[in-house]
C-alpha cells in the first residue's frame, strides 16, 4: 500500500509574500538584516531562489520588506492598552517598549541601526519614531506642533531601553517600573520647556 504524497496548496502572491517574510522575520531574531540569506528563506518556503526573485525583485527588497514588518510588529507590541488614556497609556507604552527591547534587543539593534552590506538609511526608523510620537500625542491629545518633542523623547526612550536591556536583569540599576517612571516624568518635564 504506497502513501499518496501531501498535496501542495497554491498560494496567491500576497500568501507567498506574507509566508516569505514571516520566514525572514523569525530569522532575524538570530541573525541581523545582512545575514539572512535568501537561499536558506526559499528552502524553508519550498521553492527556488528564483522564485523568491518573482515576489521580490532582489534581495535588498526582500530585506526591506521584513525589516518593514519587524517595524510593524515593534509598533503593534508596544501599543497600550485599547482602555487606557493619557498618562496610564502612555507609561505603558514605555514599559512595552522596554520589554520589546529586552526580548528582542538584537533584532531591535538590527532593526534601528542595520549594518553590514545592508545599510538602512534611516528613513525607517525616523518613520518609527515618528509613529511611535503620534502615538503618544493621541494618547496625550496633543497638537502636530509638539512632533519635534515626542519623537525626541521616543529617541530618549529607545536609547534608555537598550541601555536598560544591555545589563543582566540581576544587575540592572533600576526596575522597570522606575525606568518607566523615570521616561514618564522626563516626557513631562520637555512638554513643560516647550
Amino acid at each position: 500500500m504506497s502513501e499518496e504524497a501531501p498535496r501542495r496548496t497554491r498560494m496567491t502572491q500576497d500568501e507567498r509574500r506574507r509566508q516569505l517574510v514571516g520566514i525572514g522575520l523569525r530569522m532575524l531574531v538570530e541573525r541581523p538584516i545582512q545575514e539572512l540569506a535568501v537561499d536558506e528563506v526559499a528552502k524553508e518556503a519550498g521553492i527556488s531562489r528564483g522564485l523568491l526573485f518573482h515576489y521580490f525583485p532582489n534581495k535588498t527588497a526582500f530585506h526591506d520588506a521584513v525589516v518593514a514588518a519587524a517595524g510593524r510588529r515593534v509598533v503593534r507590541n508596544t501599543a497600550p492598552d485599547g482602555d487606557l488614556t493619557g498618562w496610564d497609556a502612555v507609561a505603558q507604552f514605555v514599559e512595552r517598549f522596554h520589554e520589546q527591547v529586552d526580548r528582542r534587543r538584537g533584532s531591535y539593534l538590527a532593526l534601528v541601526f542595520g549594518g553590514g552590506s545592508v545599510t538602512l538609511d534611516g528613513e525607517l526608523v525616523e518613520d518609527l519614531r515618528e509613529t511611535m510620537g503620534a502615538r503618544v500625542r493621541d494618547l496625550l491629545g496633543l497638537p502636530d506642533s509638539a512632533a519635534p518633542v515626542t519623537d525626541a523623547w521616543t529617541a530618549y526612550v529607545e536609547a534608555r531601553a537598550l541601555r536598560w536591556s544591555a545589563a543582566p536583569a540581576t544587575e540592572r540599576p533600576r526596575s522597570l517600573a522606575a525606568e518607566t517612571d523615570h521616561c514618564v516624568r522626563a516626557l513631562r518635564a520637555l512638554l513643560d520647556l516647550s
